[in-house]
């Protein structure tokens, strides 16, 4: 019997930023750093970059565990003490029915300041190392996506199951 899977093991790799200010008019010199938060109790941070400027670059891995019902993890930079900007990023982007794990997601957000207005732009790279079990060790507990039932059927045999992969459509 499998074990129930209650987490995954994600590695966020945080590249770099750009474009960072302090206040509308004056950009960070130094001391920039990023927080990686999976819940708010689960957070991993970068060193600074002391010479970066506002075009920090770190090139750090973050290892972090993400609980199965996360549904983003949160992104912060900082500046010695002042809070800098932030972003929340979907797990849906990185992690889903078809996206296997080990597979390498390149990103980048806008950051928003503390008023909601644009603060720059973190770039970052996440992969899905795994999944863990309850009993706190790597589970073998990914199954086969099988897709969602069409007609009221709910088998295990692949009749009358509808699988896709998300397109994106931008609208003119």
């Amino acid at each position: 019997m499998e074990k129930p899977c209650t987490s995954k093991v994600i590695e966020v790799t945080v590249i770099s930023a750009e474009g960072l200010l302090i206040t509308r008019r004056e950009p960070v010199k130094k001391n920039a750093f990023v927080v990686v938060r999976s819940d708010p109790f689960n957070s991993k941070s970068t060193g600074m970059d002391t010479v970066g400027g506002n075009y920090p670059a770190w090139k750090e891995k973050l290892v972090l565990e993400l609980p199965a019902h996360a549904r983003f993890i949160s992104v912060e930079t900082h500046s010695g003490s002042k809070f800098i900007g932030s972003a929340n990023i979907p797990v849906s982007d990185f992690s889903g029915g078809y996206l296997p794990d080990n597979y390498l997601s390149f990103l980048s957000y806008r950051l928003k300041d503390a008023n909601g207005e644009k603060n720059g732009i973190i770039n970052l790279s996440v992969m899905v190392k795994g999944t863990r079990g309850t009993m706190g060790g790597t589970a073998s507990c990914s199954r086969p996506w099988k897709g969602v039932p069409v007609g009221g059927k709910v088998s295990d045999v692949d009749e009358g199951i509808v699988t896709g992969i998300p397109v994106y459509y931008q609208h003119n």
